[in-house]
């Protein structure tokens, strides 16, 4: 087709009134899944997922809403809703669209993973956005051009993209994990929202699965709209109710079991009969708000991909460990987390639990090291690992010497090239080891890690903000040619300081040698959780506590907790059980697990 053809079937389509077809409507028609990002590849079925069908609408142009709020757990459709939406826009109501996403190369991913599969399943899309042959073919990685309208894809730390056009539909995707500030340039939600002030009927859509109480942005945007939940009928009386972690029931020991209770007439329902509940179910709005904001909530309790048997044993799994709890409140339940790891934790009943060991006890599975750089010396503190990452403070080495030559990195080498004994009888090496390479000695801690990667000594960095995950999908590439890996230090002194707290052995405890000093200690518990208003918004920071000077046996107790998180991304599976060796106990075997990921 040559450019005139194009242009006057623009010209044409601008001039034909927009369609009554819905959201909805068009993705049961056109929309197909593709086992690239689908476990149910083929076409699209809303009677799958009826929850969706309403958020959709919404989105529709026939709708009086403006801006639709999905808060919402994991796996339960929201970012398939938001693409039913981008391909209905392409195909039916053209305009200028712009996608953010937390962040450029989470931007990248979104084309590879989701939109591009989008449009070569659709063929009704598939004839509207040209194939990326040719550098002016209008279909690139982060821009899509079609008749009558182009869809941009960009970061929320990316002011430029965030500013570069006025745009008709906005979808705003994953905005908690979005960056407090865009280099210096303001909230990124609001910079994107004023990019659509122009269009007198703009769509915007703003997804999220939740975080912290008070800090989260899409609870904030919930908060302000009708809060609608999805209430569904008893099969035995009728009455409508949302389906909520609270009716969850299971008989003792037996979280496999689980079921929903009926408040009305204490009717036992079974997990069969949760599809034709959803199919019959409703949104209702559950307080009064801008007629143009619908906010919708949705728990992975209505997906039909999660069992209520399994989410309960989950639950039986995280529930002792604050750290991992939280992933289940905001994953799961798409509930925000109310935050108790922010505030000081006290040193002395730390000290006073104290523990005797000589060997490793029969808990520890696998060992990892955390290393703080500082100018006159290096810190080092090993910690084991065992089921439920229930943690032992092992080891804690001040080795004084400057950075900037070598004989101080020897000694690292060796300390690291230790092994522990175990109650068994075997010994324990150190596993994996971050590195911290910020400061003024960087150039020596880079070639240290890149001269170890094999042995997974890894080269990190802290970043702070919201969003930021304790271990990144893949390493970044330093100026001397060595993978440095960014890890979110925010969440890991969550983690830490939740744990910290916990009073009895088990999930998520920390164990700690009697050999540990006091200075140990208030080095540990230096930090609390401070909040800062950053643009308008509170922004959620750890900070030294009034009179504390020193944090390394904190520093290095987090990157130890990094560095286990590196190896979980390897494959690393703590509970996994071990044969056992004679009597040696399960925990000292090598297992699978060890073998896929050569250590």
């Amino acid at each position: 087709m040559d450019a005139r053809a194009l242009a006057d079937g623009a010209w044409r389509r601008g001039l034909t009134p927009e369609p009554a077809l819905t959201v909805t409507a068009w993705a049961d028609r056109h929309r197909r899944l593709s086992s690239k990002d689908s476990a149910e590849p083929g076409p699209w079925r809303t009677e799958r997922t009826p929850y969706l069908g309403e958020i959709m609408d919404c989105l529709s142009p026939g709708s009086a809403v403006e801006v639709v709020v999905v808060q919402a757990a994991a796996q339960t459709g929201k970012t398939s809703a938001g693409l039913n939406w981008l391909g209905y826009v392409v195909h039916h109501a053209p305009g200028p669209m712009l996608v953010v996403q937390p962040s450029i190369e989470m931007a990248k991913r979104f084309s590879r993973q989701r939109l591009d599969p989008l449009i070569e399943e659709t063929p009704v899309l598939r004839q509207l956005v040209a194939e990326p042959r040719s550098r002016d073919s209008g279909n690139t990685m982060l821009g899509k051009e079609f008749p009558g309208g182009s869809l941009i894809l960009t970061g929320a730390n990316s002011p430029t993209g965030l500013r570069s056009m006025p745009v008709r539909y906005l979808f705003l995707d994953e905005i908690d994990a979005y960056p407090a500030d865009a280099s210096g340039e303001g909230d990124p939600v609001a910079l994107a929202m004023a990019r659509t002030a122009t269009f007198a009927r703009r769509k915007v859509l703003m997804t999220s699965t939740p975080t912290i109480e008070g800090f989260s942005r899409i609870e904030a945007a919930y908060l302000e709209s009708d809060r609608r939940r999805y209430f569904v009928p008893c099969p035995e009386c009728g009455l409508f109710e949302p389906i909520t972690w609270a009716r969850l029931r299971w008989p003792k020991g037996k979280p496999q079991q689980a079921y929903l209770a009926c408040d009305g007439c204490g009717a036992v329902i079974d997990e069969r009969l949760k599809p034709q509940m959803l199919r019959a179910g409703r949104w209702q709005a559950t307080a009064s708000g801008d007629s143009r904001v619908a906010g919708f909530h949705l728990s992975a309790l209505c997906s039909p991909w999660r069992r209520w048997g399994d989410i309960a044993a989950e639950h039986a799994q995280v529930h002792k460990d604050p750290a991992r709890l939280q992933a289940f409140i905001n994953g799961t339940l798409g509930e925000v987390w109310q935050d108790q790891a922010g505030e000081a934790v006290p040193a002395d009943p730390l000290m006073a639990r104290r523990e005797t060991w000589d060997d490793l006890p029969a808990g520890v599975k696998v060992l990892t090291a955390g290393v703080d750089t500082q100018g006159d010396r290096l810190e080092l503190q090993v910690v084991g690992w065992g089921d439920d990452e229930e943690a032992w403070i092992l080891d804690y080495k001040v080795l004084v010497g400057d950075p900037s030559g070598p004989r101080v990195w020897v000694d690292l080498d060796q300390a690291l090239a230790a092994s522990y004994r175990h109650v068994s009888g075997v010994r324990l090496p150190i596993r994996a080891v971050a590195v911290d390479t910020g400061g003024l000695h960087s150039k020596a801690a880079y070639e240290f890690c890149r001269t170890r990667h094999d042995r997974r000594v890894w080269a990190i960095k802290g970043r702070g903000g919201a969003g930021v995950p304790p271990w990144p999908r893949r390493p970044s590439r330093s100026k001397v040619r060595t993978n440095v890996y960014l890890i979110g230090v925010d969440a890991l002194k969550d983690s830490v300081a939740a744990r910290l707290r916990l009073t009895e052995p088990g999930p998520g405890f920390v164990h700690v040698h009697r050999k540990l000093d006091a200075e140990y200690f208030r080095q540990l518990t230096a930090e609390h959780a401070v909040t800062r208003w950053v643009k308008g918004r509170p922004v959620r920071a750890w900070a030294l506590r009034r009179g504390q000077e020193r944090n390394e046996a904190l520093d290095t107790l987090v990157y130890a907790t990094a560095a286990l998180h590196g190896l979980l991304a390897l494959g690393l599976r703590l509970n996994e059980e071990r044969p056992a060796r004679g009597k040696s106990p399960p925990a000292v075997v090598r297992s699978k697990w060890l073998e896929r990921a050569a250590l």
